[in-house]
C-alpha cells in the first residue's frame, strides 16, 4: 500500500508501505533530473521558465544515441521485418513506447516543480505530432504495429421493451393441499364432504379459481 508524502521541495511524492518513493516516483524524478542536467549543458545554458516544445525535441533526439532499439532504413534489406535473420548496420533509437512515457512522466513533473500546465513545454503540440511519427515510423521500419486498447462498450439496451420477469412455476401450478394433493383432489375424494344443492363447497383457505382449471 502506498501513501502520498511530501519531498523536499514540497512536492508529493507517492510512497510504498516501506516509506520509500514507489518505482513510478523514482523514474520520474531520475528523468527529471536528467532533464534539468540538459538545460544546463545546453549552449547557451537554458531556463526552464524559456523552455519550449523545441526544446524538448531536442532533448528527445539527443536521447536517440543511447537508445537499444534497432530501427531499420528503408534501404535495409529488413525494412519491414519483425524477426531479422541476421544482424545490419542499422542504427539505434529509443523505441517509442519509452519516448511516450518519458514524455508523460516529464510533463506530470514539470507541474510538480510548480510549472503552469498551459505553458507545459511537454505538452506542446509538436511534441505529439513528433511522437506519432516516431511510432508510425517505427512501427513501418520494424514489421509491428502499435495497435491502441478499444475501450469494451456496453450493448445496447433495446428501447421501448421492459424485460418480463419470469413467472415463478408455483404460481401456475396448483395449490397443494397436504401430502403433495392439489385442491382439485381433495374436493373429488370426498374428504371434504360440505355440499349445498349437491354441488361440493369449497372450504375457505381454496381459492375458488382453483375448480375452474
Amino acid at each position: 500500500m502506498s501513501t502520498a508524502n511530501s519531498d523536499s521541495s514540497g512536492n508529493s511524492v507517492a510512497r510504498d508501505g516501506g516509506g520509500r518513493p514507489s518505482r513510478y516516483e523514482s523514474q520520474k524524478r531520475r528523468d527529471w533530473n536528467t532533464f534539468r542536467q540538459y538545460l544546463r549543458n545546453h549552449r547557451p545554458p537554458l531556463e526552464l521558465s524559456r523552455c519550449s516544445g523545441a526544446h524538448v525535441l531536442e532533448f528527445l533526439r539527443y536521447l536517440d544515441q543511447f537508445g537499444k532499439t534497432k530501427v531499420h532504413t528503408a534501404g535495409c534489406p529488413f525494412f519491414g521485418h519483425p524477426q531479422p535473420p541476421a544482424p545490419c548496420t542499422c542504427p539505434l533509437r529509443q523505441a517509442w513506447g519509452s519516448l511516450d512515457a518519458l514524455v508523460g512522466r516529464l510533463r506530470a513533473a514539470f507541474e510538480e516543480d510548480g510549472g503552469q500546465p498551459e505553458v507545459n513545454p511537454f505538452a506542446a503540440r509538436a511534441v505529439r505530432l513528433y511522437l506519432r511519427e516516431v511510432r508510425d515510423s517505427q512501427a513501418k521500419a520494424r514489421g509491428i504495429a502499435y495497435d491502441k486498447k478499444k475501450r469494451k462498450r456496453p450493448p445496447p439496451s433495446q428501447q421501448g421493451s421492459s424485460p418480463q420477469a419470469p413467472v415463478p412455476a408455483a404460481a401456475t401450478a396448483a395449490p397443494l393441499i397436504g401430502h403433495g394433493r392439489s385442491a382439485a383432489d381433495f374436493i373429488a375424494s370426498g374428504a371434504y364432504p360440505h355440499r349445498l344443492h349437491g354441488h361440493p363447497m369449497l372450504p375457505p383457505w381454496i381459492p375458488a379459481e382453483t375448480m375452474r382449471r
